[in-house]
């Protein structure tokens, strides 16, 4: 225990650097996967067989095959057509992977969605995409946080898999510490303590997020006056 303490009071700033890294390539890699998610999962509900098919195989590829392949592929693979920075190759093969999970958690968000809502919308004279921005999204996308926000922690967790093409984040720092000081177990350790907070600083933000959004259904909105002229209530 005595080891573990000095270490964290030696180390703790090369931590939080890190800690800080891990943190700034999971938020930018989900970013671009949640937008890779939300267009994947319109063209899997899309009624033209060739562009669902496209997302079909892309999520079954992606699904089908490590997280670590793909940050090879796109570091070490793709080095004689294009060089990425190590940070935006695993930014990259982050959005990518998570891109595929998010698509099929929007999709069936989507799919969950009373067909008669969008009808009834259409009925008024909306537009198909102003129904699906006024009416349907912002129903599925409050469906969708529980399992965003798992897919969120994981996506984390995944992130320390681009330290093995030498970003430094936590788990890389965690490496080089072992390899320098020889505490092999109390520098895991550390590192896994910071983890522990970051995952318990996301979770709190996104009970946070599904309790406002509860407030804000009691108060009712735009959605639910137009739900409520044709005697729909939504679900949430």
């Amino acid at each position: 225990m005595a080891d573990i303490i000095n270490l964290f009071m030696q180390t703790w700033p090369g931590f939080l650097k890190a800690a800080w890294f891990t943190l700034r390539l999971t938020a930018v890699a989900l970013v671009f996967g949640s937008v890779v998610g939300l267009i994947v999962a319109f063209m899997r509900l899309s009624k033209w067989r060739i562009i669902s098919g496209l997302s079909q195989i892309y999520i079954t590829m992606v699904r089908g095959t490590p997280l670590i392949l793909q940050i090879y592929v796109l570091y070490w693979g793709m080095r004689e057509i294009i060089l990425l920075d190590r940070f935006w190759a695993g930014v990259i093969a982050l959005a990518i992977h998570n891109g595929a999970y998010i698509a099929e958690i929007f999709r069936g968000a989507i799919q969950s969605i009373d067909k008669g809502q969008a009808e009834a919308a259409r009925s008024l004279g909306m537009s198909l995409p102003l129904t699906m921005r006024r009416i349907i999204l912002p129903q599925a996308f409050k469906r969708a946080i529980p399992p965003l926000g798992n897919q969120f922690i994981i996506g984390l967790k995944d992130s320390s898999l681009v330290g093995f093409i030498g970003y430094q984040e936590l788990y890389m720092f965690s490496n080089s510490t072992a390899a320098r000081t020889l505490l092999n177990l109390e520098s895991y350790m550390i590192a896994g303590l910071y983890y522990l907070a970051l995952v318990l600083i996301f979770t709190y933000i996104v009970h946070r997020l599904e309790q406002r959004l509860d407030v804000d259904n009691n108060h009712k909105g735009g959605v639910t006056h137009v739900e409520g002229t044709h005697g729909r209530g939504a679900q949430a």
